[in-house]
């Protein structure tokens, strides 16, 4: 279209200067000039075609150097634009281009930097991301409460093993899903949780944030469907935004701690209704101890009268007797499910009961064999309690200044252990072993409700006397 338009000028212009020219002539002229031209006119076509020719060249070679170039650089840069590649473009046509093609090139170099940057700060904050995740479950694994964290949709996002077990048993489904109904990835607190005492909480949660508490959080009761009874405590996730800075809405979500109570619960009930029991029962019994007190004041009192009246007193005072002692049994047996047992290396077991030994009870107490390979499953607690009270005992009643422990692994039953508490001297007699097995225990002065029996029970193991004479011990 370009050569016919710049053709068709080159055409009319010199046709049109001969009109002009021509024009300007008189008749007798222009027969002159035409009788001049007739036989030349093939002249003025050849030269038109010579002279179109230069100018299509001409034209070609700016269009090279000016034009196209800026055109492929305008679809190569299309290109680089809209598709994920990356190569140079090829420097071509006149200075300016190829300096806009330089420019161009950096501006390339420059985005892939800029994106390399941007993907490794990606994988980089993906990495960090997953290791905090890791941590966050490992430690959540590790944890002895059952923990759940939701969004403000009230959506799981993390929850670990015991929470996963709390649930399984608050679940009301058979078989081996039971609780996959109640906890799950992505699954609703609310088919665990009234939607009411969660929003209570929330609100209770931001109240305290709004008047600036540093550790806002709520706690709550409350019964599932299979009858059970759970301490819930609510702690919130801060919202911040992109920069760091609090958002508007302080919440972006909620950290739940369940701790199931049900059993707490009934053992305060029974210690109650024991303390109850005791309190109206004993009000008889003392108001006869009373009377039978006030009759005795009397001097002209007979003999027989006298005696009656003693054995009022005698009668009540067992009675007394026996039910302080059932109260003391049972509030021992609540005492003992209290205490649950835990994993320990029975090497710092002896080590800790040694320097319990030496400070509780002021005995000097030395480690004789211990097996540092062997972990134990004990409640620590009570059982230490039990080592302090006989070294005690050994001390007071028989007089002996060093004792010592062994722990060893029980060949004849692979899940049990011997633990030996030794000393030189004086032999005891079995009286004097179920005395102290069945005598209520006193570690510092102060008495305890258990038994070395009820330890040793809680514990499925066995307690004896026996004397090694080739060591004199």
């Amino acid at each position: 279209m370009l050569m016919a338009a710049v053709a068709a000028v080159s055409l009319a212009w010199p046709l049109l200067a001969v009109v002009m020219v021509g024009s300007t002539l008189e008749a007798a002229q222009r027969s002159q000039l035409w009788a001049l031209l007739d036989e030349r006119l093939a002249l003025i076509p050849l030269a038109w075609g010579m002279g179109m020719v230069a100018v299509v060249w001409l034209l070609q070679r700016w269009f090279e150097h000016w034009v196209t170039p800026s055109v492929q650089l305008a679809e190569e840069a299309q290109v680089l634009l809209k598709a994920d590649v990356v190569r140079p473009l090829q420097p071509r046509g006149s200075a300016e281009t190829r300096e806009m093609v330089g420019l161009l090139n950096a501006l390339v170099e420059q985005r892939e930097s800029l994106r390399q940057t941007m993907d490794e700060r990606v994988r980089e904050a993906a990495r960090d991301i997953e290791q905090e995740r890791q941590r966050l479950a490992a430690l959540m694994s590790e944890l002895a409460q059952s923990v759940v964290v939701c969004n403000l949709d009230g959506r799981i996002l993390l929850y670990n093993n015991r929470a996963r077990l709390q649930f399984r048993a608050m679940s009301q489904a058979p078989g081996v899903a039971g609780g996959a109904e109640l906890i799950g990835l992505g699954r609703s607190i609310y088919a665990a949780f009234d939607r009411r005492l969660i929003s209570h909480a929330l609100d209770h949660i931001r109240r305290r944030m709004d008047r600036g508490a540093s550790q806002p959080a709520a706690q709550f009761v409350t019964s599932t469907a299979a009858g059970q009874l759970l301490r819930v405590q609510m702690a919130p996730v801060r919202a911040v935004d992109d920069d760091q800075t609090p958002a508007d809405d302080p919440l972006a979500g909620f950290v739940l701690v369940l701790d199931n109570i049900t059993r707490e619960f009934e053992a305060e009930a029974i210690k109650d209704r024991l303390l109850l029991g005791l309190t109206e029962r004993s009000r008889a019994s003392l108001a006869s101890l009373q009377a039978a007190l006030d009759m005795l004041d009397y001097p002209d009192l007979d003999a027989s009268m006298r005696e009656r009246f003693l054995g009022v007193i005698r009668d009540e005072t067992r009675v007394l007797s026996q039910r302080v002692g059932q109260l003391t049994s049972e509030s021992a047996g609540a005492l003992l499910t209290h205490w649950p047992r835990e994993e320990m290396l029975g090497q710092d077991f002896v080590s800790v009961a040694l320097r319990q030994i030496g400070d509780l009870a002021g005995v000097p107490a030395s480690a004789d064999a211990v097996d540092d390979s062997l972990w134990l499953h004990i409640e620590s607690f009570s059982l230490l309690q039990a080592l302090c009270y006989l070294a005690h005992r050994l001390s007071d009643e028989f007089g002996v200044r060093v004792v010592q422990l062994r722990l060893m692994r029980d060949l004849a039953v692979h899940d049990k252990a011997h633990l030996d508490l030794m000393w030189s001297g004086h032999a005891m007699s079995t009286e004097t072993v179920m005395s102290w097995e069945l005598d209520p225990m006193t570690v510092g002065g102060v008495p305890a409700a258990l038994t070395v029996r009820d330890v040793v029970e809680r514990h499925d193991g066995a307690f004896w006397f026996e004397r090694e004479r080739q060591r004199h011990r």
